[in-house]
């Protein structure tokens, strides 16, 4: 656990109804910190010590309304079209609710002098130091401009930015049937056979609880500003291999369909820069695969009847 400094902070979080974001406001309501959380949704959740506000962060208008009102001492931006699908129908959203959500972000923060703004990147991003690198997706390449936005809000305006880019994120409480570990959960308990790539694919999967630990320790970092931080195992391990290890909790009377649907092009394997994130800002991973995988089953054992597509 990290030491917490945000206790009676401003803290504004896009994309609080979120998986990650949901754990995120809960550890900073219990820290003390008053959360204003924002949400597209016209009913979001009542939760105690959270003061929900509906905005569009697509509208400039809306975002420069929004942040000259509160007046976040901290903003933790999660929101956003998460979606490694490649189709050309999905360039057109990924780039209002990505990117144009973002710039709009900085543009209010940096008005209002934030203490410090925290941006979500992703491990679909192109590696920097190899040329030849590119988007894998509308959502990698719109995450991608984001940092290249944020490095210049820093650079020209002196913005307090940085940049956390969790890996694989799994745990209790994703709801979001459309994602890989839930969807396959939820058909093994159900005892329905999963259609999936050939599980070749090797993925960092970090648990949420480190990752929650790993932003507020992002957001707590000093001289970070500009950067991006990985927040992940720094191991990569194939789909397959965690599917099996889902088969053994589950112990389903059905096979899985690997190879039932084609692999996605292009996607590499990235696992963390494990330590240069521990020496910039202390934090590494501490739940092992098998525990959170543990736990992540348990929760779905217990809620998936009622589990359905945020």
């Amino acid at each position: 656990m990290v030491e917490q400094t945000l206790r009676d902070a401003r803290v504004l979080v896009t994309g609080a109804r979120g998986f990650i974001g949901g754990h995120l406001t809960d550890r900073l309501t219990r820290d003390g910190a008053s959360v204003i959380g924002i949400s597209s949704h016209p009913r979001p959740p009542a939760k105690i010590g959270v003061t929900w506000r509906r905005t569009d962060l697509a509208s400039g208008e809306a975002v420069r309304h929004l942040i000259g009102g509160e007046r976040p001492d901290v903003i933790f931006h999660l929101a956003g079209r998460v979606t490694g699908a490649q189709s050309l129908e999905n360039v057109t959203p990924t780039f209002a609710d990505n990117l144009a959500s973002t710039v709009h972000l900085l543009s209010a923060a940096a008005e209002i002098k934030v203490r410090r703004i925290l941006l979500t990147g992703s491990m679909q991003e192109p590696d920097q130091a190899d040329p030849q690198s590119f988007p894998c997706s509308p959502y990698a390449a719109s995450k991608w401009a984001c940092g290249g936005y944020a490095r210049m809000f820093y650079m020209l305006y002196g913005l307090p930015v940085v940049i956390a880019r969790p890996m694989m994120v799994y745990g209790p409480g994703q709801w979001d049937l459309t994602k890989l570990l839930p969807y396959v959960a939820t058909s093994l308990i159900a005892d329905t056979s999963p259609r999936l790539t050939t599980g070749t694919r090797e993925m960092d999967w970090v648990f949420v609880d480190d990752v929650v630990d790993g932003l507020l320790a992002v957001a707590e970092s000093s001289d970070t500003d500009g950067q991006s931080i990985d927040l992940g195992s720094g191991v990569l391990t194939s789909i397959r291999t965690v599917v099996e290890h889902l088969v053994r909790l589950i112990g389903p009377r059905v096979e899985i369909q690997f190879g039932a649907i084609p692999d996605r092009p292009y996607e590499r394997p990235r696992a963390a820069q494990s330590h240069d994130t521990e020496r910039l800002i202390g934090w590494s991973a501490k739940t092992a695969l098998e525990d959170g995988l543990r736990q992540t089953v348990g929760w779905y054992r217990d809620t998936w009847s009622s589990l359905k597509p945020v």
